[in-house]
């Protein structure tokens, strides 16, 4: 597939909170919005969207595909740039999945402890989904 993308580029950002994990060209973005994914070209129309947990697929001009997990944020594109500012990111190929899944099994024991605290509990469930989510990214 991308052999056949157009060879026109635009400048990708994405920042979290910890760091700016990507800022270079790119041919194409793929992004988990929150009504489905979407992709970007150079010239997009301009677009605001909330992003959901998913992996983020930046199409490099050299035609590698450098996949990030991101936990939520928002997207931002405007001319020739796509900002992505997301919750939490990290390169799909830096997820340790054992730290994961052992951090799944705490969160579980949490939740198990949280008792009728309903803040706590929707805290424990969303960080579990987005572990889970963590794992899907990796195994794919």
């Amino acid at each position: 597939m991308a052999d056949n993308l157009p060879n026109k580029t635009f400048q990708f950002e994405l920042v979290s909170p910890e760091r700016i994990l990507a800022s270079e060209q790119a041919t194409m973005v793929v992004i988990p919005g929150e009504a489905g994914d979407f992709g970007v070209l150079a010239e997009h129309s301009p677009l605001l969207s909330s992003i959901r947990p998913g992996v983020v697929s930046v199409y490099e001009p050299s035609g590698n595909i450098k996949k990030i997990f991101v936990a939520g944020g928002f997207a931002d594109v405007n001319g020739d740039i796509c900002s992505v500012l997301a919750e939490e990111a990290v390169n799909v190929s830096d997820i340790n999945r054992s730290q994961i899944e052992e951090s799944i099994r705490k969160l579980e024991a949490d939740l198990g402890a949280a008792g009728d605290d309903p803040v706590k509990k929707t805290k424990i469930i969303y960080d579990m989904e987005i572990a889970q989510k963590k794992l899907e990214a990796a195994a794919a």
